[in-house]
């Protein structure tokens, strides 16, 4: 049964399916109910700015479909911030920022059918996550979607009859969803990681509701600046190509000054133009394709201008990216709110409009984020997180020593890989032979930077192909360097040996215990697996194990932060206000801050310690009052 709850008469009223009721049948209903589906119609994506026009509140049985422009939802606040009644939603974090932003309603106990579906068929990209998708696999039953464009342009008119049984029909079928769902997660052993997603989905929704405040002075300056330096970089690229002998063709006289650039240019070259780019370096390298900046990456120590004119894109990239542009993100109340999404393959998150996760490392850019008057910022990150995993996962002693003692761990493993080379580079203040620590001997940090980029490339299922293009040494020697490196730790060989054999074996590859999140390789067809694709598949399940089980870590600590906050009643003193990878940033009263530091610090090793047994993975945390890497 339909119940219809508002104060203006209906279309179609007549409809046996439907009842005329008030919010307190609603809540009459809905109080004793352990489960409770949830759904909401909404004038647009801005939750700022576009109102909150229908909930849809109930179960299989009775439906409840509330016109919330002439009806208040308050009454629901106490079923809806109910620890003990389960909210079914799809897309939660959609939902849930309307109801908080109009309703002031905070939903706790979510369970996200679309999160469930993605934990359920993690890696399959072309599966079909919507709800739609989800009606048709569990119950051969296509939702009539037509009528959802039709709620951006409502204003005051009456909901329909189609309009009611669509908000209706949402939420009849996610309870049904669940249970199937339940039965699969069940017998998958994914109840685990399903309880982590949907915990975690309420602190990124409270993420992005918060937002950060950018500060507008700053980021101008940073823009500008990168503005004149592609200019100059223009002007040095330009000459470059006229003292070229081959490129004599490209020279001009008196070309006409552009009114932003600094100096005269001497070439009517097009620097942003890829069909041009092309051209000007097939005088170079003759079989190059285009002008992606990968295919480029490897000719840029044996050729000026392709590393000139890659220094140039990037700069370019920054002054456009994060220029002017970058304040089409800045919503209404003058903050930048991103969306998470929040699994990918392997386990780990991503954000868009804008990408935080993208935001340039170097803290130029960070630092022009800020916080309130007398609020500052706590960030906490774990320190070696992924080489923590890899150490956990292969139990490999030099590694763990290493951690144990608070080693340089590159230096450690340069030391043994390198061996004579390395003692015979040594200067003789060299601090790495008194404490193992990270010396200043220049050849030193030439072998340490060698093998830094394979400690952390092991993470990423990095191979011989791509270590030479980021060192800028032959195929041959990089396959060298691999492979002492694995005769120094074969234990670690092994343990991404038999990650790699088990996904070529299964099928899938898991995250480390207690969540053991599963992704699934939809190519594979056990022995009739083409080769190619077991290449692929192995690759991914040697680095999804160290990147998930990296990420959930990183939702653990950000369920525990949020549940501490809520559980003494922080909410006025803390607020989590971004994610990125392994670190978690809050805002917090100054006076506040120094107890919260140790707080947080806490907090972010004992998620730690739920999946790195061995406690030697610990986090490393900083008051700013900027947001800092």
């Amino acid at each position: 049964m339909i119940h219809f709850i508002g104060s203006k008469p209906l279309i179609d009223t007549q409809d046996n399916n439907i009842r005329l009721s008030t919010i307190q049948d609603c809540v009459d209903y809905c109080k004793d109910k352990e489960i409770l589906g949830v759904d909401t119609e909404t004038q647009g994506f801005d939750y700022l700015t576009k109102e909150l026009i229908m909930v849809q509140i109930g179960d299989q049985h009775e439906q409840f479909v509330i016109d919330t422009r002439h009806v208040s939802i308050e009454p629901l606040k106490q079923i809806l911030e109910s620890d003990d009644i389960t909210k079914i939603f799809h897309n939660a974090k959609f939902d849930y920022k309307f109801l908080k932003r109009w309703g002031d309603i905070s939903v706790e106990n979510i369970y996200d059918t679309y999160l469930a579906e993605k934990i359920l068929h993690c890696g399959k990209e072309d599966h079909g996550y919507s709800l739609l998708a989800c009606t048709e696999r569990y119950f051969q039953v296509t939702l009539n979607k037509q009528e959802r464009n039709k709620f951006t342009a409502q204003g005051s008119l009456p909901f329909t009859h189609f309009q009611i049984e669509y908000g209706a029909k949402d939420v009849e079928y996610l309870i049904g969803i669940r249970e199937k769902q339940m039965e699969q997660l069940i017998n998958n052993d994914l109840l685990q990681v399903c309880k982590l997603e949907n915990l975690a989905t309420k602190v990124l929704a409270e993420i992005e509701y918060e937002g950060l405040e950018l500060d507008k002075e700053k980021w101008d300056k940073l823009s500008n600046y990168n503005k004149q330096l592609s200019h100059q970089l223009e002007y040095e690229l330009d000459n470059l190509v006229i003292n070229n002998p081959k490129l004599t063709k490209y020279k001009l006289q008196g070309v006409q000054q552009d009114m932003f650039a600094p100096v005269q240019r001497s070439t009517n070259i097009k620097w942003s133009s890829p069909k041009q780019m092309l051209e000007l370096f097939q005088h170079f390298i003759p079989n190059i394709e285009d002008v992606n900046g990968k295919k480029l990456y490897k000719y840029r120590y044996s050729n000026d201008l392709i590393k000139k004119y890659l220094e140039y894109k990037e700069i370019t990239k920054l002054a456009t990216t994060y220029g002017d542009g970058f304040y089409k993100y800045i919503k209404s109340d003058n903050k930048v709110h991103t969306s998470f999404q929040q699994i990918l393959n392997t386990g780990r998150m991503s954000s868009s409009e804008p990408n935080m996760q993208q935001i340039p490392a170097d803290n130029k850019y960070r630092n022009c984020f800020v916080c309130p008057q007398d609020w500052v910022f706590v960030s906490s990150d774990y320190s070696s997180q992924e080489l923590n995993v890899i150490a956990y996962g292969s139990k490999d002693p030099v590694f763990l020593e290493a951690l144990e003692n608070n080693q340089d761990l590159h230096s450690v493993c340069a030391d043994l890989v390198f061996q004579e080379k390395w003692e015979q580079t040594r200067l003789d203040d060299c601090s790495y032979y008194v404490n193992k620590s990270k010396c200043n001997c220049p050849e030193h940090k030439k072998l340490r930077t060698q093998v830094k980029s394979i400690n952390f490339g092991l993470a990423y299922g990095m191979g011989p192909h791509k270590l030479a293009d980021q060192l800028d040494i032959k195929l041959n020697e990089a396959s060298d360097l691999i492979n002492k490196y694995f005769e120094a730790f074969p234990s670690i060989k092994q343990f991404l040996n038999q990650l790699g054999n088990y996904g070529k074996q299964k099928g899938y590859i898991m995250t480390f215990p207690p969540f053991k999140r599963k992704r699934f390789f939809p190519e594979w067809d056990a022995e009739a697996t083409p080769m190619k694709e077991l290449g692929i598949i192995e690759r991914a399940s040697k680095n999804t194990p160290i990147q998930g089980s990296s990420a959930d870590m990183t939702k653990l600590a950000l369920v525990k932060i949020h549940n501490y906050i809520k559980d003494n009643n922080l909410a006025d003193k803390v607020k989590i206000v971004m994610t990125v990878h392994d670190q978690i940033d809050t805002i917090c009263k100054v006076d506040y801050a120094e107890e919260w530091k140790e707080m947080l610090t806490q907090l972010m090793e004992e998620a730690a310690n739920v999946i790195i047994k061995n406690k030697l993975l610990k986090a490393e945390t900083e008051i700013s009052e900027v947001w800092k890497k």
